[in-house]
């Protein structure tokens, strides 16, 4: 035992006020650390991408009817296998999920009847029927 602390004294504690700020400085550094490779790869939170660059395969087409008519019919036929999935080499058949999009396909159909145009009525009877020939040819 401490002569201080057997004569009934408190031990003196002395502390040292630059630790904190040293302390301080170096969670500041590992904050800074941790964030520098998520920037690098462009994975972060704070990253943001300049408008030119979010678009880099053009301009975006226009949010239209037909429009999301092509995209839903496309993920279709990616899921029949009839074109490769992003980051494949080769097409990959997905029956479940052919059915989900030609399902909502079918769904906007009674959603939106008597408020298309004639030419996006038969835009999606065409695609349609054309999906659905496709989907019942493979799941034989």
């Amino acid at each position: 035992m401490n002569e201080s602390a057997a004569g009934g004294e408190k031990p003196r504690i002395i502390i040292d006020e630059d630790w904190k700020s040293q302390v301080q400085a170096e969670k500041e550094a590992l904050a800074k650390q941790k964030e520098t490779p998520a920037i690098q790869q462009g994975t972060g939170p704070e990253v943001q991408k300049p408008p030119e660059a979010a678009h880099s395969h053009g301009p975006l087409p226009p949010a239209t009817l037909p429009v999301l008519i092509t995209t839903l019919a496309t993920q279709a036929l990616a899921m029949m296998g009839q074109i490769p999935l992003p980051g494949s080499d080769k097409p990959e058949v997905h029956l479940d999920e052919a059915k989900h999009f030609i399902d909502l396909l079918e769904m906007l159909e009674q959603k939106t009847a008597g408020n298309r145009t004639p030419e996006e009525s038969q835009l999606l009877d065409n695609v349609l029927h054309e999906l659905r020939m496709g989907f019942v040819a493979l799941k034989r």
